[in-house]
């Protein structure tokens, strides 16, 4: 049985969730988010999302780590400040062995909504459903949590982490 680590990578609140496969379905482990200020100086964010993530991986024991791509917006500086917390997770998972796959956003959301372009709401709505929560979890987590699910419903032995 494996057990994974989806990450949602964001340098004010990267959303984290795990999940592992249960007979024809998925079982929800856990899921919560890292926050950040804004006002922090980057540096000071990103060890925090480091030391948050390992403590993660310490407390859950995933096998491995799903973490969406980084999305490429009008705003480079937008999009470099994700890079390094996205690096920052990389680094956290890739320090406890785990191997890390990669998926877009399309990806994640087609896998868990049925629909590339689905809304936030949509796949709050969608994880909710598929692991069985008595509420939506919060828009990190459950991005993060979609990706654990896009992620287990991708494997059998034919991807490769990154």
């Amino acid at each position: 049985m494996t057990r994974v680590l989806g990450i949602d990578p964001g340098t004010t609140v990267t959303g984290w969730g795990v999940v592992e496969p249960n007979g024809a379905g998925f079982r929800h482990v856990a899921h919560g988010s890292i926050r950040t200020s804004a006002d922090t100086p980057l540096p000071v964010r990103l060890h925090k999302i480091f030391a948050g993530l390992v403590e993660v991986i310490r407390l859950h024991r995933p096998q491995e780590a799903s973490i969406e791509e980084v999305f490429v917006s009008v705003n480079a500086q937008s999009a470099l400040k994700l890079g390094h917390a996205r690096g920052c997770a990389i680094v956290a998972v890739a320090s406890h062995g785990l191997p890390v796959f990669e998926y877009g956003a399309l990806q994640i959301k087609k896998a868990t909504v049925g629909f590339g372009k689905a809304e936030k709401h949509q796949v709050q709505a969608m994880v909710k459903l598929l692991l069985a929560l008595p509420e939506p979890p919060p828009k990190d987590a459950a991005d993060a949590l979609a990706g654990a699910l896009c992620h287990l419903q991708h494997t059998s032995g034919s991807r490769r982490p990154s």
